[in-house]
């Protein structure tokens, strides 16, 4: 197949520009993550729930099982999806939904849960025994580390790998983004100062927002393919051999 027949029209026959949609993606590669989203936060979960200390945990444990339960809601949508005979607008999105509710629903969550996860279990009693007379050490900053795991999340949506740059404009791309980042780090930090109520509130409004954004994206994604189908200039067909032989 040529470069050209894989290239999208980007005018509709109306004169004016078409949406830009997401590139294909494919099925399997999402699928496969859906299986690695849900099994990683729910063995998490289980883990923290077996070391048998909930009075630190925050909300972590819930963050956990959200990311766990949204792959499920994330698999559902990229099953829908096919471009074959019966294809319609919200089965073209499928993949394309599926992979922002696991940008946002599924990965941020569990961005959010990693670094408070990290300390307890780095610190728990029961999986630790203290030996007679040893020295309680600190981690110190190195306790961050697995909170830059956020960094190249937030490079995976501004440089365009996401879904989330297409539905919304760059602007709003950078504000949930930062968001994401502040809200994470402030949740963190009130955590560690086992203000529970506040790293809650934290997590709330965290959560809301990539609600409220998933439930955008994946209508304005429906809607962008049906203006895309519908002012999208007709393939040309081809002529019959006999045709161009008699030419």
């Amino acid at each position: 197949m040529s470069k050209e027949s894989k290239e999208r029209p980007t005018i509709g026959i109306d004169g004016q520009p078409l949406p830009i949609l997401p590139p294909d993606r494919d099925v399997r590669v999402w699928a496969k993550l859906v299986r690695v989203m849900f099994y990683t936060p729910g063995f998490m979960a289980l883990l923290m729930l077996k070391t048998g200390e909930p009075s630190g945990f925050g909300i972590t444990v819930e963050l956990l099982m959200l990311s766990s339960a949204a792959a499920v809601v994330a698999g559902l949508f990229v099953g829908s999806q096919s471009v074959g005979g019966g294809g319609d607008y919200s089965s073209k999105t499928g993949i394309w939904s599926g992979s922002l509710v696991m940008e946002l629903l599924c990965a941020i969550p569990f961005l959010c849960a990693v670094p408070p996860l990290f300390h307890q279990l780095a610190h728990s009693e029961l999986l630790h025994a203290r030996e007679p007379g040893a020295i309680d050490t600190t981690l110190g900053i190195s306790e961050m580390l697995p909170a830059v795991a956020v960094l190249p999340f937030m490079l995976y949506q501004l440089a365009g790998f996401g879904t989330l740059c297409y539905v919304v404009s760059k602007a709003a791309n950078w504000a949930v983004n930062l968001a994401v980042l502040g809200l994470i780090i402030a949740s963190y930090a009130f955590n560690r100062m086992n203000n529970f109520g506040a790293e809650k509130s934290c997590v709330a409004v965290l959560v809301a927002i990539m609600a409220v954004v998933t439930f955008y994206g994946v209508l304005k994604l429906k809607r962008m393919q049906q203006d895309y189908d519908t002012r999208c200039p007709a393939k040309k067909e081809k002529k019959d051999k006999q045709e161009i032989a008699n030419e």
